[in-house]
């Protein structure tokens, strides 16, 4: 069987728009690993994984960078008392509403408190801006896309 330059060129063509189409899809969701940031010291704590099920967001952490000072949950309670905190869930029932994820709640395992919580894409998809809030008060981090 003979391939002609033709059918390589088309080939080729056809599998760049493909990775170029798969690249921008990943940039329009949170759906992936994300680099959270220590709002008080700016450095880097975790890597969150953010999967979507049935149009829903759940997080969990799945490493803990170098420096990170707790490695178990100190200050949770009930089940959640010093377990690992890789593995656990953070972020959970986000729902996309226009161009936000809203209505879900987030665990800070520093403090053991769940808030109220959402989170809008930013800078192309590099940045997920992500708040956690409380009554009046909020608190919101920018989470750095892990590629």
């Amino acid at each position: 069987m003979k391939i002609s330059p033709l059918g390589v060129a088309l080939g080729l063509a056809s599998g760049l728009f493909w990775l170029a189409t798969a690249s921008a899809a990943d940039l329009s969701s949170p759906v992936g690993k994300w680099k959270t940031i220590d709002d008080k010291t700016g450095k880097a704590k975790s890597i969150v994984e953010i999967t979507e099920s049935n149009g829903v967001l759940t997080g969990k952490i799945v490493k803990l960078l170098e420096g990170a000072a707790e490695q178990t949950c100190s200050k949770c309670e009930g089940d959640l008392k010093d377990k690992p905190l890789v593995g656990m869930r953070i972020l959970w029932d986000l729902k996309k509403e226009g161009n936000e994820w809203t209505d879900g709640k987030i665990f800070n395992p520093a403090d053991g408190g769940t808030y109220s919580s959402k989170a809008k894409l930013a800078d192309g998809g590099k940045v997920l801006d992500v708040t956690g809030k409380w009554m009046f008060f909020s608190k919101e981090q920018k989470w750095q896309r892990v590629e």
